[in-house]
């Protein structure tokens, strides 16, 4: 059967519908952290819009992004040669894998998240025929080379981040200290290297109210030690090298306080070499890793203090999220910290490696009341009216 046709509406007058924008996402590893949650935010805001989306994950991790983000209807592929470590054989066959998913998806941006994801992705897109390249955008949570690694393993990094540079259209960095890094280095993208904060809703985080999420937490320590707990310093953190939990389990050896207990809410690689320091530092009634929990900010309002004792960062969302959570926060100074907090006013900042400064820091605030409330009040309108989610997604879409 025939089409029949409306002659009276000519085609220069026929709206055309929009093609949507194709979208490939590339990361390292499926376990949850920052930039996983930054990848997971903006594909929240994206699948509303005018997207057709992918992600491709590499395999290592625990799958919690794939969880979250197939829940959003967006397809996930992974990438079974795209490990984290450097690994010659395997990184040249995720360079073909990179290839072949870009070949079938043909997207119009390609966005790379993680230092190896960023320098696999855009070398599999400058091989390809210039004609079938995307834009490639590089979005980088904190220089790798920041991290604690051998001296020979950072010089490797740097040259690699120089290298592949020439290779993306656009880098982001979320704050200011490795944009100025960059610079420094030459890590100089085709078009633009630009500063994008991370940003958050506080009204959108499922928080338990204070003495819901207090009893959780106390429910997982021994009934005598739960008994007398009247002060809980909390951190939630990968427990990765760079995030310096040392630290704050030295820090809470010098808290005389009996009352007082640490938690560490997360998992990872230095696990074991934690529960080692905390046994020989007599610590195991006052410092508990709790292992990793599906929505752990929601137990924020359990803490009392929260503390992030990091080595090296980008701009931590766990810190976005204690401040949202309405609680004082004590901070080492590395990456975002000093354009999150105003040290003194919504927060405290400390020097990095320096356990008696973060215990100097804590014992004011628990035994100062009227700082510590005017102090949490301060940290959640600094989120409200600095970080908004909304400004950050918008940026991010602008680049697209």
């Amino acid at each position: 059967m025939a089409e029949k046709i409306n002659l009276s509406q000519s085609p220069k007058n026929t709206p055309k519908k929009r093609a949507k924008k194709r979208v490939l996402f590339i990361i390292t590893q499926s376990e949850f952290g920052g930039a996983q949650r930054f990848i997971y935010e903006v594909l929240r805001q994206l699948v509303r819009g005018h997207y057709q989306l992918m992600l491709a994950v590499g395999r290592d991790g625990d799958g919690s992004l794939i969880r979250l983000t197939s829940a959003l209807g967006v397809d996930t592929v992974t990438l079974t040669c795209l490990r984290r470590n450097i690994r010659p054989v395997q990184d040249i066959l995720a360079i073909r894998e990179v290839k072949k998913i870009i070949g079938s998806f043909l997207p119009d941006t390609l966005f790379l998240n993680s230092s190896k994801a960023g320098f696999i992705g855009s070398l599999a897109a400058r091989l390809l025929k210039f004609s079938r390249r995307p834009k490639v955008i590089y979005r980088i949570g904190g220089w790798t080379f920041n991290d604690p690694w051998p001296l020979w393993k950072k010089r490797l990094w740097i040259i690699l981040e120089k290298i592949s540079a020439r290779w993306k259209d656009i880098i982001i960095v979320n704050n200011r200290s490795d944009y100025e890094q960059a610079r420094h280095l030459g890590i100089k993208p085709r078009k633009e290297l630009i500063l994008v904060h991370n940003g958050i809703d506080p009204y959108r985080i499922d928080f338990f109210n204070k003495a819901e999420a207090r009893t959780k937490l106390l429910a997982m320590l021994p009934t005598e030690r739960a008994q007398k707990t009247k002060r809980i310093v909390g951190t939630i953190a990968n427990l990765y090298p760079a995030k310096g939990l040392e630290d704050l389990v030295r820090a809470a050896a010098l808290d005389e306080d009996d009352s007082a207990v640490y938690m560490i809410i997360g998992d990872g690689m230095e696990r074991k070499k934690l529960e080692q320091l905390i046994i020989d530092s007599g610590l195991t009634e006052k410092v508990y890793i709790l292992g990793r929990f599906e929505n752990a900010a929601r137990y924020l309002p359990g803490f009392d203090i929260f503390v992030l004792s990091s080595h090296k960062e980008g701009f931590p969302w766990a810190v976005l999220e204690a401040m949202s959570a309405k609680l004082p926060v004590v901070a080492t100074k590395v990456g975002a910290i000093p354009e999150i907090i105003e040290d003194g006013v919504n927060g405290f900042i400390v020097p990095a490696r320096n356990p008696a400064a973060i215990a100097d820091k804590i014992n004011l605030l628990a035994n100062n009341e009227l700082l510590t409330n005017t102090m949490s009040v301060a940290a959640h309108q600094a989120v409200v009216l600095k970080f908004s989610l909304e400004h950050m997604a918008g940026q991010i879409e602008s680049l697209l």
